[in-house]
């Protein structure tokens, strides 16, 4: 009879006393990616000491795991991958209880008639609601997924870094970890009463393995701690409010690219992503008919070339803020650079792999979060082959 697998330690702040263990795996933000890969690891492995840390808490607050728009869809991956992402969408109903998954068909609308596209007017007919959102005559054809699912992809990273620690992985949270040739530099931080971060403890940790999951600072963090040059990017991307009723029989829409995710008796948009912002670059909120809006320049053109297939994006059901700050947005990654890049991993150096998400990572991240743990630990074959 097997002995059950201790839970791990939780370090939550600088008062709890730390000593090195000596780990086999150091996972580097628990966001989404990292989690998962942590939960994967704990699952393959789970004789290896491992660490998931992360500067702020679990799941990050940072990037964009928080903001994800949670929508799986066969639209969405390649043919060639649509196996593995039928396989994480069976992840998503029973591995990590509730994360809200709710069955939501997607209707993307389009210009030309394809093989498997039905008139707008029909799919209208079918989803009244939507009379009010969209215009057929600008998009008069229809494609619809009936097995597209909307979740929260915090809620599956919680779940991931929840059940690794039950299976024994530490978690460190508040830590700043920075890239060092076998292994990483961590920081405990703390809060002052005037809301200054400051550092209290310095360590250094030896890890045969580093898994570095910072999103969209994955890549800049490689290059500057490690010196290894990618040729990944990332772009900051903004989700703004629609104030348009929906209900849970609302479909999600996609028109121009743009996605219209009915949520909180609303709409999310999550604008498309066109290319990449270069490093330093700090996004600029734009002017409509001369006011200053908290949508950045690159949004609002796209709203707007689509305001007449959506006329109610020129109604004031739009939140436009009136700085960035009052419109919600992340970075996010984009492997390979390209907007529709694929998660992947890669190794940077000797014992550090890089974990990317990315614009597909609803539909594929836990997969290739999977995949790399498998590689780590030698498991031979995929689940969804």
């Amino acid at each position: 009879m097997s002995t059950p697998q201790a839970a791990g330690q939780v370090w939550a702040h600088v008062g709890q006393a730390f000593t090195d263990p000596g780990y086999d795996v150091v996972v580097v933000g628990a966001g989404r990616m990292g989690s998962a890969c942590a939960h994967f690891l704990r699952q393959l492995a789970p004789q290896q000491k491992l660490l998931l840390l992360d500067e702020g808490g679990l799941p990050s607050e940072d990037g964009a795991t928080i903001l994800a728009p949670g929508l799986w869809s066969a639209l969405d991956p390649a043919p060639e991958d649509l196996a593995e992402a039928n396989w994480v969408r069976q992840q998503l109903a029973t591995a990590f209880g509730d994360v809200s998954l709710e069955s939501r068909p997607l209707v993307a609308l389009q210009a030309r008639k394809t093989a498997d596209a039905q008139p707008t007017a029909a799919v209208l007919h079918r989803f009244p609601s939507l009379a009010e959102v969209i215009d057929p005559q600008a998009l008069p054809w229809a494609t619809l997924d009936e097995r597209a699912v909307t979740y929260r992809p915090g809620a599956v990273a919680l779940s991931c870094g929840q059940q690794a620690v039950r299976r024994g992985a530490d978690l460190m949270l508040n830590a700043r970890a920075t890239l060092v040739p076998g292994g990483v530099k961590i920081e405990r931080l703390t809060v002052t009463n005037t809301h200054e971060v400051v550092t209290h403890e310095t360590h250094h940790l030896r890890a045969a393995r580093v898994v570095v999951a910072l999103g969209a600072a994955g890549p800049h963090a490689a290059e500057h701690d490690l010196g290894v040059h990618t040729a990944h990017a990332r772009a900051y991307r903004q989700a703004p409010r629609l104030n348009v009723p929906s209900t849970r029989d609302t479909p999600v829409v996609r028109a121009g690219g743009l996605t219209l995710r009915a949520q909180h008796g609303g709409f999310t948009l999550v604008p498309p992503i066109h290319h990449r912002d270069p490093y330093g670059y700090v996004p600029q909120g734009g002017h409509l008919t001369g006011v200053p809006t908290g949508l950045r320049r690159e949004t609002l053109e796209d709203l707007v070339a689509l305001m007449d297939a959506v006329p109610v994006l020129a109604t004031e059901a739009l939140e436009l803020g009136r700085s960035l700050s009052d419109v919600p947005g992340a970075w996010l990654a984009l492997p390979g650079g390209l907007a529709r890049g694929r998660p992947l991993h890669q190794p940077l150096t000797e014992g550090a792999w890089l974990l990317l998400g990315g614009p597909q990572a609803d539909v594929l991240g836990l997969s290739t979060a999977y995949d790399l743990a498998a590689a780590l630990t030698g498991v031979a074959g995929r689940p969804w082959h």
